[in-house]
C-alpha cells in the first residue's frame, strides 16, 4: 500500500486539523500560503541570538545553545520547532560571530531558516557592554500538499507537492549586558516574505520590505541576590505588530544554591507556564518548560512540551568561574 493510500485510510478524521493548520498559512489557489511570522519560544531568554542579534558574543566564551519544542500535544499538524545556535565572541570581545539553524514543521509545511549574525561590542563599563547587531540569511520552505486528503476527489489543490522555494531575509538589534542586567530592542525580521500558489500550481513568491509588518522585540531581565542560596530572575519579553495587540512574557525564575532553577511564566491571554532546569557547574544547563494553553484550544491539547540545552566552552585558556545568567 503506498503512502498516500495509507494516509488517506489512517487518517479520515484526523486530517481536519492538518487542513486547519494549512489554512492558517497554506490554503488553497490564490491564497497566502507562507507569511512572515516568528517561531514561539516560551524560553526565549535562553534562545536570545534568535531574536537580537546584538546578543551575538556576549558570553565571552563558545555558546551552543540547542532548542526543541513540540507545541500543543494531542493536535495533529501541530508546529514542532527546533533551533540550534552557536557564537562567540572575537577580537578580544570587541565583537561578536554566530549562526543561527531553525526548522519547523506544521502541518504538511516545513520551513528552515539560516542566519549568520555579527555584533560589534562597545565597553561601557568594567562588566558592561552596549552592542550593536546585525543578522541575515534565508529562508527555505517546501509544502507537501499531496499529503493532504480532502472531501473532493482528486482536488487540484492539493494534488502536488510545492516547489521548494528560497527567500532572503536580515534583521538588526541593539542589547545593553551587565552580568545582572540585560535590556535589547531587535527587528529579526525586515522583509516581508510571502508565498502564494497561482493558478497551474507554481510558487509565486512576493519579498518587500514593508515597515507595517515589522516584528518590534523588547526584552529586558535582572537577577537579585537575594541570600547567597538564592536568586531571583524576572525577564520581560514584549511583541508589537502594527494595528496588533502588544504581546508579552513575563517569567519569573529562580536559581537555588547555584543549581536549580525553578520558574514560572505567562504570555499574554495565551499560556502559562512552569520551567524547571539543571545549572551542571557554570558550562552547562538543562532547562525545560510545559506550557498550558488558556485559550480553548486546552480542550484539544494537554500543552506544549520544550527543552533547552547550553554549554559554554571557554578558549585561549580562560576558565568559566562563574554562572551567566544572560
Amino acid at each position: 500500500m503506498n503512502l498516500k493510500k495509507s494516509i488517506h485510510m489512517k487518517n479520515r478524521t484526523a486530517f481536519k486539523a492538518s487542513v486547519i493548520f494549512l489554512i492558517m498559512i497554506a490554503a488553497s489557489a490564490s491564497v497566502k500560503v507562507f507569511a512572515q511570522y516568528d517561531a514561539m519560544f516560551t524560553q526565549y531568554m535562553n534562545n536570545e541570538m534568535f531574536i537580537n542579534p546584538a546578543y551575538t558574543g556576549s558570553k565571552e566564551a563558545l555558546a551552543i545553545t540547542l532548542l526543541h519544542r513540540q507545541q500543543w500535544i494531542g493536535i495533529e499538524g501541530r508546529p514542532i520547532t527546533t533551533t540550534l545556535t552557536i557564537h562567540s565572541p572575537v577580537w578580544e570581545n570587541k565583537m561578536g560571530l554566530g549562526l543561527s539553524l531553525l526548522n519547523e514543521k506544521i502541518g504538511v509545511t516545513n520551513r528552515d531558516m539560516i542566519y549568520l549574525s555579527y555584533a560589534y561590542r562597545i565597553r561601557t563599563g568594567l562588566k558592561s557592554y552596549l552592542s550593536f547587531g546585525l543578522m541575515g540569511g534565508i529562508h527555505i520552505q517546501s509544502d507537501k500538499l499531496s499529503l493532504v486528503k480532502t472531501d473532493v476527489d482528486n482536488d487540484p489543490h492539493f494534488s502536488a507537492n510545492t516547489e521548494t522555494v528560497v527567500t532572503p531575509n536580515f534583521g538588526f538589534g541593539i542589547n545593553f549586558n551587565t552580568d545582572k542586567f540585560f535590556a535589547g530592542i531587535s527587528i529579526p525580521r525586515l522583509l516581508d516574505d510571502h508565498l502564494t500558489l497561482g493558478e497551474n500550481g507554481d510558487v509565486i513568491k512576493a519579498v518587500g520590505f514593508k515597515p507595517e509588518s515589522f516584528h518590534y522585540y523588547l526584552t529586558l531581565g535582572r537577577v537579585f541576590t537575594i541570600t547567597d542560596y538564592f536568586k531571583l530572575k524576572p525577564s520581560l519579553m514584549a511583541k508589537a505588530v502594527l494595528n496588533a495587540p502588544v504581546e508579552f512574557d513575563i517569567n519569573l525564575s529562580s536559581l537555588i544554591k547555584e543549581h536549580l532553577w525553578l520558574g514560572v511564566s505567562y504570555r499574554s491571554g495565551a499560556d502559562i507556564a512552569a520551567m524547571i532546569g539543571l545549572q551542571i557547574g557554570p558550562q552547562f544547563l538543562i532547562n525545560y518548560s510545559y506550557d498550558y494553553p488558556l485559550t480553548g484550544l486546552n480542550k484539544f491539547t494537554s500543552g506544549s512540551h520544550e527543552i533547552v540545552l547550553s554549554a559554554l566552552f571557554a578558549y585561549k585558556g580562560k576558565k568559566i568561574i562563574s554562572n551567566r545568567y544572560f
